[in-house]
């Protein structure tokens, strides 16, 4: 099979349709990828990283309000569907894919005008706008929470799939991800994250709450501050703890997040959709800390969803501070019975198999064709 893999802008439209693409690779070995993004996108690093092939077409987003510069986002979405089917053309697909972004927009619907088979993945519980605009031309529509399918109600199919991303945590070593941190099989592990470049205020949060970590001796803290925040985090932590405990580990970035993972038992964190994807594909409770930073507020109405089926609690970032961030992880770790609780309904969230039901998707789609 030949699939075109589109999507971009940041790593939670470009990983999912990574996995995608490998899943497809594992389950056809004869599988040829090419990668449709832009030039200055994240996407132009990360892909050819991956070993796919990568293509790009000049594109901008629309602004929520009218002004010139949307008049020349349409000229340029023309000229990037011109330069799409030019792509598509060349490359003969099966079918195309779309992770959303702006460069899915006239990827996708030069695929849909040429008569090839066409899917798009939805992350998030609200959707992104390019998405919402292509519902209508694609012949699928998947997507990750329940919550999103009312914006799609001009699709012509829509199935509940899950993020791609959550295949990959589920073949993880946890036993590999104790190693790594240097702790036996069986710790008992809160893992606090604020994606792959960190959060000041959640890192600000684990400093305030440092002194207050010897109430829980039995629990190792493990805190990824980001690689820019990671010096001035530690300055800060030695300060309010002069002698950091074995029970304290402070690091800049994990290379190895599905193993450690897989050993965690309590997760604090930012809640885009991988990331949620990921850590109820491994039920695994959690206390989630919106970013007011993202379009839309998505991440917030992610972390409701999430809260809402009693599988984490949710606090917002102009709420945060150590004192309750504590008191929130305490109540949990020192409630066996809460944290069953949790872990059950994170676990009856997850969709391990994600990937692979929408490769099943895409099988349906080209055998129509």
């Amino acid at each position: 099979m030949r699939i075109v893999l589109t999507g971009g802008g940041t790593g939670g439209h470009i990983y999912p349709a990574l996995a995608i693409g490998k899943q497809a690779e594992e389950e056809d070995p004869g599988t040829s990828l090419l990668y449709i993004g832009t030039p200055k996108g994240m996407e132009s690093r990360i892909v050819p990283e991956h070993g796919v092939k990568f293509e790009s077409v000049e594109i901008t987003g629309f602004r929520r309000k009218l002004s010139l510069e949307n008049f020349k986002t349409v000229m340029r979405f023309l000229r990037g569907v011109r330069r799409s089917k030019e792509l598509l053309r060349s490359f003969k697909p099966d079918v195309v894919v779309g992770t959303g972004g702006y460069v899915c927009g006239p990827v996708v619907y030069a695929a849909a005008k040429l008569g090839i088979p066409t899917i798009i993945h939805e992350q998030n519980a609200d959707p992104g706008l390019t998405n919402k605009f292509l519902a209508r031309y694609v012949d699928c529509v998947a997507v990750s929470f329940k919550e999103s399918i009312p914006s799609f109600n001009k699709a012509k199919r829509i199935v509940h799939t899950g993020n791609p991303c959550a295949s990959n945590v589920v073949r993880a070593n946890r036993e590999k991800g104790y190693a790594s941190l240097g702790l036996p099989l069986g710790s008992r592990i809160v893992l606090m994250v604020g994606g792959s470049r960190g959060a000041k205020a959640m890192n600000d949060a684990m400093v305030d709450m440092g002194p207050l970590l010897q109430r829980l001796p039995n629990v190792h803290f493990v805190f990824v501050t980001g690689e820019s925040y990671y010096e001035q985090t530690m300055e800060r932590m030695k300060k309010v703890i002069p002698k950091l405990s074995n029970y304290i580990h402070v690091l800049p970035y994990l290379h190895n997040m599905p193993e450690v993972l897989a050993a965690t038992t309590l997760v604090v964190s930012r809640s885009g959709a991988s990331s949620l994807a990921e850590v109820t594909a491994l039920g695994i409770p959690s206390i989630l800390i919106p970013s007011p930073n993202v379009t839309n507020n998505h991440q917030e109405a992610n972390a409701r969803s999430i809260a809402d089926a009693g599988a984490a609690e949710m606090i917002v970032e102009r709420n945060l501070n150590g004192e309750m961030l504590f008191e929130r992880i305490q109540a949990i770790m020192t409630d066996p019975g809460r944290l069953a609780s949790m872990g059950k309904a994170s676990h009856s969230l997850g969709i391990p198999q994600s990937a692979s039901l929408i490769n099943g998707e895409l099988i349906k789609l080209v055998k129509k064709r």
